[in-house]
């Protein structure tokens, strides 16, 4: 019941904290009990951290996982190409069991590389199977998993019973609502979605963007700030290209935003608006999106936030990235209080990278060396609430060679019912 992490390099992500040269983090009944040069715990299980950087588990805050099949096949999309390709030709013929592999791999996936909290912004939801079988996927995967229903992208019947029927299911701090939004649907529609997220207890997650070219309307902030639908409890996806005074408006009604970086830029959003939400005094968050266009790690999405934002005024840390990749997201998700950085009395969420890695060897400057060189072979082991799901840079309890047959066998139905091939070949149409 107590485990002692002893003698890393330990990166907390918390101020009070700061960051040790060499320390120590003991671990009682899944948290987090002390965090000292030196913890004195003779009756502790030792995990020898000597030569490992310990850090908090990265907080993904948006990521579309029942893709997960199709990882690479749209390296080369538009966004348009991705919508069209990915929901108007591939999304009707999935089956829940397709649905259930694609999150539970792309959960694993993430739990490998280090994500111990991610939320899945589900949006294959054509019909209630879907969703369960999504949840039970990511309940395959041992790490925290926040279920984020996103129900439909029009003006479709009453999604409330679904909604509620799901909420009934899960943990209060285990679902969001993902609303439709204004650039999608009417105003009237997203009112009456954040609506039913508020007599729900839930969150919402919406996808927003201040550039010509969507269905609806260009001032979402300012539209949804008019009529009472931003809050604290509000987080906005991407943002690019919002007028300043939108995202003083998020600022002021305190909405947190996750940046997607890597589809921000391949896929034509803009500059990622990191800089931009720094002035504002908006901390953001970080998000891969989905793996057809972008790798499925943190450390590649820092990189990208880092290298851009430095380029374009010089202003980023690389502590600031790492805040975004922990701390950052968990006040996204509302979990600030349970995980996001090593402080007494959170969930020991932890993963440790190897700081023997010739690639970052010597580790001179922890925080930088993560930002600037980390990878997903530095982790060698990850901890979810105190629990070890990976150790010696091996998965624990996980069979991957059946689950790789199934996924497989899922991708390769699906192509073939879309009558679309998987070797790079399709070019989905623009329109």
């Amino acid at each position: 019941m107590r485990k002692l992490l002893r003698g890393g390099m330990v990166v907390s992500a918390d101020p009070t904290v700061g960051d040790l040269p060499q320390g120590d983090v003991l671990v009682e009944d899944g948290r987090i009990v002390a965090v000292a040069a030196t913890v004195d715990a003779a009756d502790a299980e030792i995990v020898d951290a000597t030569g490992k950087i310990v850090l908090p588990g990265f907080v993904d805050t948006h990521r579309h996982t029942w893709q997960t099949a199709f990882r690479g096949l749209g390296a080369d999309w538009t966004f348009d190409q991705y919508r069209i390709a990915m929901h108007g030709t591939l999304r009707p013929h999935y089956q829940p069991d397709d649905v259930y592999l694609g999150n539970l791999l792309g959960r694993i996936e993430a739990l490998d590389s280090g994500v111990t909290t991610m939320l899945d912004w589900f949006h294959c939801s054509d019909h209630p199977d879907n969703a369960d079988a999504a949840i039970q996927g990511l309940r395959g995967a041992p790490g925290h998993s926040m279920f984020c229903y996103g129900a439909g992208v029009a003006d479709e019947p009453d999604i409330a019973p679904e909604i509620t029927r799901v909420r009934s299911q899960l943990p209060d701090d285990g679902m969001m609502l993902g609303l439709r939004g204004p650039q999608l649907t009417t105003l009237e529609t997203t009112a009456a979605d954040v609506a039913l997220a508020r007599e729900l207890g839930l969150r919402v997650s919406v996808h927003l963007h201040g550039a010509t070219g969507w269905p609806r309307g260009h001032r979402p902030i300012a539209d949804m700030r008019d009529r009472g639908l931003l809050d604290d409890r509000t987080t906005v996806v991407h943002g690019n290209g919002l007028s300043d005074d939108q995202v003083a408006m998020m600022a002021d009604a305190g909405c947190s935003v996750s940046v997607s970086p890597d589809v921000e830029l391949k896929m034509g959003f803009g500059w990622p608006e990191t800089g931009r939400m720094l002035a504002a005094g908006i901390r953001p968050s970080l998000s891969i999106d989905d793996c057809p266009s972008a790798g499925g790690d943190m450390f590649a999405t820092m990189r990208t936030a880092f290298a851009v934002q430095r380029g374009l005024d010089g202003g980023l840390t690389s502590r600031d990235v790492v805040e975004f990749a922990t701390v950052n997201g968990a006040r996204a998700c509302g979990l600030e209080h349970r995980t996001g950085s090593i402080t007494v009395g959170k969930d020991a969420d932890l993963i440790l990278l190897d700081a023997e890695d010739p690639s970052i060897f010597p580790v001179n400057n922890a925080a930088g060396t993560i930002v600037a060189a980390g990878h997903p072979g530095l982790v060698d082991s990850v901890f979810v609430a105190g629990k070890a799901v990976k150790r010696d840079g091996r998965l624990l309890g996980v069979d991957l060679p059946a689950l790789r047959t199934r996924l497989v066998e899922s991708r390769d139905r699906i192509a073939a019912a879309a009558g679309v091939a998987v070797d790079g070949s399709w070019t989905p149409p623009t329109r």
